[in-house]
């Protein structure tokens, strides 16, 4: 790591005042003058303008999806990068997927400059090396087949850089998601998504707008991706892990809402299942036993659309005379 030194300063300041993402606005100097409610309407407004710049982006977004989701087909991972609000926001995106798509943990992961403890305490000058952030992905055991996303809200992160030179450099594909433009990290990526959202409310504070779009292009990059996997039924989450109550009964209203059975089906199937609900909806609506309907999901990778297709025309191996007709 270099040290600091007052000519590094004084370059970085140079950099800084080059953001977007940093940049002073006049107009709300005297913000702290104003009411809390006419500060929140200020507030409110700004938000309004990120899905706009999101939308920009869609197309360069729905490339490094189909990308990742290509090699996620292979057996390949979701790996996110970042430090500080940036790093926290792809840990929370990967910590999310297994009980939404019943990913294994290692399937989606996120990786924060200054590992687990900077998720809630800032590691000091962790996010300036590029280093750390090779290691890092060195200890995962990348292969070409992995997708790494680094994420800064400035483009300049080295800690992000660092990880997406390095798996690119491993045959890994990389997305850069950035919020400035002409930005250091989408220049490093196979995949440049850059979402400009211009200066922020608190001059340089890029835990709002430029967080806000950065959580909402990560929403799509793991939701879409698992789509594309086959981990949806139209848009029921037909993959969720139902490991708590709530769940438990969301599992029983996905069953109903796909099949339109009995409760006394929904129940049978899902403890033949073993819990399973995308088991459970095909042997309901393609009238087969519990070994059948895993035969034909793992025929199909996972794709209920596709397993319901094959059982189509496959004879079938009756479930309980309990279960309706599709």
């Amino acid at each position: 790591m270099t040290a600091t030194t007052p000519d590094n300063y004084g370059e970085l300041r140079a950099q800084l005042a080059t953001l977007t993402t940093e940049a002073f606005r006049p107009e709300l100097a005297e913000i702290d003058r104003l009411s809390t409610l006419e500060i929140a309407r200020t507030m409110n407004g700004e938000d309004a303008s990120v899905p706009t710049a999101v939308a920009e982006r869609l197309p360069q977004i729905a490339a490094a999806i189909d990308a990742t989701a290509e090699r996620m087909a292979r057996g390949g991972r979701l790996i996110y990068a970042g430090a500080g609000t940036a790093g926290r926001l792809g840990v929370l995106d990967a910590s999310e997927c297994p009980p939404t798509f019943n990913t294994d943990p290692d399937e989606v992961i996120g990786l924060i400059a200054g590992g687990p403890s900077a998720m809630v305490t800032a590691v000091e000058g962790a996010e300036d090396s590029k280093e750390l952030a090779r290691e890092d992905l060195e200890k995962l055991g990348l292969t070409a087949d992995d997708t790494v996303v680094g994420i800064s809200a400035s483009g300049r992160t080295p800690y992000a850089i660092g990880a997406v030179e390095h798996a690119r450099a491993s045959g890994a594909l990389t997305v850069g998601l950035s919020c400035n433009a002409d930005s250091a990290l989408a220049a490093a990526a196979e995949h440049g998504v850059e979402v400009v959202v211009g200066p922020e409310l608190l001059t340089g504070s890029t835990r709002l707008k430029a967080g806000t779009a950065q959580k909402l292009v990560l929403n799509m990059l793991s939701t879409i991706t698992m789509i594309r996997l086959g981990k949806t039924y139209g848009n029921l989450m037909v993959d969720v892990r139902a490991s708590n109550e709530k769940l438990q009964a969301r599992s029983r209203r996905i069953v109903a809402l796909a099949t339109d059975a009995s409760d006394a089906a929904i129940e049978s199937a899902l403890a033949a299942a073993d819990g399973e609900v995308k088991t459970a909806i095909l042997m309901i609506l393609a009238d087969v036993d519990a070994a059948t309907a895993n035969d034909l999901l793992t025929g199909s990778k996972g794709h209920l659309r596709a397993a319901l297709t094959a059982a189509s025309a496959t004879p079938s191996s009756p479930a309980t005379p309990s279960s309706p007709a599709p």
